[in-house]
């Protein structure tokens, strides 16, 4: 920074006043083993609602305790951070980070990383052949202007209250979820009892066999088609397309790769069980698409089933429970086509799984309609932040 600093600010680099966790161990068995993924991260809230098991997952990870500010260290421009709501164990693709100095008020923590400032530099400074990511050695050089603690108080206490705010927006959004997936139970277990609708494989309702993605090196990125991600499919219901990073293609490639509107994309390998075989529509769009390696692509024929229908049927917990049941676990955990290709999906008519389908997604509206508050109310913050946390020279953090 070279403007004037207001009195009593203090340029700081971030690794002398932030300590990033460096804990890391396989959970033993008498511990809980819940496991927070970067899949459990949002980019619309600080907020962590839901996290996984990863008693099938025996390999290090992250000690953290509740309090610590965690930060998706992968694809940096999902801008990812949140507090942790209680002890538990961290991706090794995120960091975790506490206040080291006395000069530092921990709960003002979250809004520097959470600032446009922190994200900008950090996306800047990522790096990779694949999925770039940004190093500890590199975030803690970081500069920003540091109030003095009186005034960090009276700025953490300000935007605690939008943070408040979207906590409780959601808890709103993970009721509906819930309410969601007990819908999509009670339809889905009707139909399989049902002993007039046909159970048919996946295999044998597609226009043309699954597919693995492309693999691509991190020099290739930057300009082209749009490339589907693994973190991309966590997001909504439907791919996010305007979110997607675009990626060097040629025309053989996007035959082979390609991602077609009512194409349904399944994530076949994942760090915890939690995340594998998640299932995501791809949407009407203008965009040409790829898709990456570590997900399979599945194109099915509009005559037999209904392309939302099979994502829905895929997200519940009947379409759930098969995938988790086969998959394995190495270092990673992995399904294979033949996975997929064997689940078996109840298929009434195509106008009845039409009903079904806008039946759930009227559920699936409302939440949407609350993520796009707490989006709004994040928004809101950031920008608060942005506001208050800046020096008499205009530097903001």
């Amino acid at each position: 920074m070279t403007e004037k600093l207001k009195k009593g600010w203090a340029c700081v680099a971030f690794g002398d006043v932030v300590q990033r966790v460096t804990e890391t161990r396989v959970p033993t068995s008498d511990e809980s083993r819940t496991y927070i993924g970067l899949e459990h991260l949002n980019s619309d809230s600080f907020t962590v609602t839901r996290w996984g098991s990863d008693v099938d997952l025996a390999v290090p990870k992250t000690r953290i305790k509740k309090g610590d500010v965690l930060f998706a260290r992968r694809n940096t421009y999902l801008r990812r951070c949140a507090v942790a709501p209680f002890d538990t164990y961290f991706s090794p693709d995120g960091y975790a980070f506490r206040s080291k100095s006395p000069d530092l008020l921990h709960d003002l923590l979250l809004y520097i990383v959470a600032s446009d400032g922190f994200m900008s530099y950090a996306i800047e400074h990522s790096a990779g052949t694949h999925s770039k990511r940004v190093k500890w050695s590199d975030l803690a050089k970081y500069e920003f202007a540091l109030p003095p603690l009186e005034e960090q108080r009276r700025i953490a206490e300000e935007l605690s209250t939008t943070t408040e705010l979207s906590a409780r927006l959601a808890d709103c959004a993970d009721a509906v979820g819930q309410i969601y997936n007990a819908l999509a139970l009670s339809i889905f277990s009707r139909l399989h009892a049902h002993h007039a609708v046909a159970k048919r494989p996946l295999g044998d309702l597609l226009i043309e066999d699954i597919c693995n993605g492309i693999f691509k090196k991190r020099e290739q990125f930057g300009s082209g088609m749009r490339l589907i991600n693994v973190t991309d499919c966590y997001i909504d219901f439907e791919v996010p397309i305007e979110a997607l990073e675009r990626v060097s293609v040629d025309e053989s490639e996007y035959e082979s790769f390609s991602a077609r509107p009512g194409d349904v994309i399944f994530n076949r390998s994942s760090l915890v069980l939690s995340g594998i075989g998640h299932a995501c529509l791809v949407p009407e769009t203008k965009e040409r698409l790829v898709f990456e390696c570590h997900l399979m692509r599945v194109r099915p024929n509009p005559n037999q089933i209904n392309s939302r229908y099979l994502t829905c049927y895929a997200l519940s917990p009947h379409g759930r429970r098969h995938l988790l049941a086969r998959a394995q676990t190495t270092t990673m955990t992995t399904i294979n086509q033949g996975d997929l290709r064997e689940m078996t999906i109840p298929c009434p008519s195509i106008n009845t799984q039409k009903e079904i389908s806008e039946q759930l997604d009227q559920v699936h509206s409302i939440k949407r309609s609350i993520a796009a508050r707490r989006r709004r109310v994040v928004d809101l913050e950031r920008s608060l932040a942005k506001l208050l946390l800046v020096d008499k020279g205009g530097e903001s953090i």
